[in-house]
């Protein structure tokens, strides 16, 4: 059985990707699990350049395939902001509630159709023979006029889908896995992935 190790610490998103990957010859591992610390500067201009940086530094710590992701909110109206920089937007130590707050007080006024947004989700897989694989999965929505739901983390209470009328944070996990940018981009990989290993 193959070793995957998955570049983060995030325990969410491990829930998430283990669910969106089961069924894969591999044994998935947390970057914690795998007992491997790096300290990796996020500093690429793309989603894809940020994740393929983290894969191949992890990579380098542990002969394994090796999956890393980067993923963020782009707002139409705020010029694609937070995006890349949607983990960092007001400085890494402050609240989700503070960071949907001030997004929410931007957009203040600012009728629906011009609210589109999406998710978007970079996933890089590092092969222990050196070989790369990225691929993108997105979802569109729109920033809603105030935060809902508590299913979800990070930018979801603000995030709304138009199919369902609500935040991603009032979807179920089955719901939000099944539309989720994440989660495309993790099926994309998937089908990569079973084909080598």
């Amino acid at each position: 059985m193959a070793k995957i190790i998955f570049a983060t610490g995030n325990e969410h998103k491990m829930t998430e990707i283990r669910e969106i990957l089961a069924g894969l010859n591999g044994e998935i591992l947390s970057m914690k699990e795998a007992g491997i610390s790096v300290d990796i500067e996020e500093d690429g201009a793309t989603f894809e350049e940020n994740a393929v940086k983290k894969a191949k530094a992890v990579a380098e710590a542990a002969e394994a395939l090796v999956l890393a992701d980067d993923s963020g909110l782009e707002i139409d109206y705020l010029n694609k902001e937070p995006g890349v920089y949607s983990a960092r937007y007001m400085g890494e130590n402050t609240s989700y509630e503070i960071k949907n707050q001030a997004l929410l007080d931007r957009l203040s006024g600012v009728p629906k159709e011009e609210r589109t947004a999406r998710f978007v989700c970079a996933i890089a897989a590092v092969f222990p023979d050196g070989e790369v694989i990225v691929k993108r999965g997105t979802i569109e929505g729109y920033i809603g006029d105030k935060p809902a739901g508590k299913n979800g983390f990070g930018y979801d209470p603000i995030f709304y889908v138009e199919e369902y009328q609500c935040s991603t944070a009032e979807l179920t996990m089955e719901q939000k896995n099944a539309l989720s940018h994440r989660g495309n981009a993790l099926r994309a990989i998937k089908g990569e992935l079973e084909k080598r290993i």
